[in-house]
């Protein structure tokens, strides 16, 4: 029989007031954005960020898109994420498979050299990087960003998948190889549906983090043509330093792609996060 549940009310108001607290201290820098985008920067100046707006201005996010070049920075950021994210996901997902389905040897060294690739602090590593992608020529590219990002998040990814992966019936695999399937057959049709929920949390994540990126794109790219949209919106800083509607507006619009990925997999990515808790 299931465990009845003998929370006493009191304790169940008293957490549910304060997830709600938190919730609304949470939002309130993202309420304070959305009131300020909407203001003229005169009111600003004169009343202050914390003040209501006295009309509602949506000009700001015009000019964000145009005079402030998020028109060019956005499409750039997908330029470079979207390579990022399949390279990623398809090089750690064969990696992890190889790490949880086959017996070799120093099969353990690589698993924690991934593993401990992820534990590398990248700080240390801008210097290195930006002399290793001006001698290979690749400096000022998106091919740069590309590879650095596929190569930083392989680690923890395959750590991930292959962690996954190991909790798949062996039985399954066996099955399908007596039934002449070959191993690029059992990962692609077998595998990857099975760990989709790891797969699309996983996928989240790294859109989220490759997207947001603002320290390689101010190390490897220069030309303003080619600036994802982190990097093109501290430039407004110094192109417009007191125009904050327009800084902020911009900042608001360059959320709206990870918003929308996390509409569409938030089912799998809490499915991915909760594995294993009601065991």
């Amino acid at each position: 029989m299931p465990k009845r549940n003998n929370v006493p009310l009191a304790v169940k108001i008293v957490l549910y007031l304060f997830l709600v607290a938190v919730t609304l201290i949470w939002l309130v820098p993202i309420f304070i954005a959305i009131i300020t985008s909407m203001r003229t920067n005169a009111d600003i100046m004169s009343h202050g960020f914390l003040a209501m707006p006295k009309t509602i201005d949506l000009k700001s996010y015009f000019e964000a898109w145009q005079r402030g070049g998020l028109h060019k920075y956005l499409p750039n950021s997908f330029i470079i994420t979207m390579p990022s994210l399949v390279l990623t996901l398809l090089l750690s997902s064969l990696g992890a498979y190889s790490l949880a389905r086959f017996k070799f040897k120093g099969r353990t060294f690589f698993y924690f050299l991934f593993v401990g690739g992820t534990m590398l602090p990248f700080q240390i590593l801008l210097l290195p990087v930006f002399k290793l992608s001006d001698a290979l020529g690749i400096y000022d590219t998106y091919f740069a960003l590309i590879a650095i990002h596929t190569a930083f998040q392989l680690g923890f990814c395959t750590f991930v998948l292959r962690n996954y992966m190991m909790t798949v019936p062996v039985q399954v695999m066996e099955s399908a190889r007596i039934d002449g399937c070959t191993e690029l057959g059992i990962w692609g049709k077998i595998m990857l549906p099975l760990t989709l929920p790891a797969f699309a949390a996983i996928a989240t994540l790294e859109f989220t983090w490759i997207f947001n990126d603002y320290i390689w794109p101010l190390v490897l790219i220069r030309s303003s043509e080619k600036m994802p949209v982190t990097t093109g919106l501290a430039t407004l800083q110094g192109q417009y330093v007191q125009d904050w509607t327009v800084i902020i507006s911009g900042a608001l619009l360059a959320t709206i792609p990870t918003l929308i990925v996390f509409i569409f997999l938030q089912r799998y990515f809490i499915a991915g996060l909760t594995l294993g808790s009601n065991k």
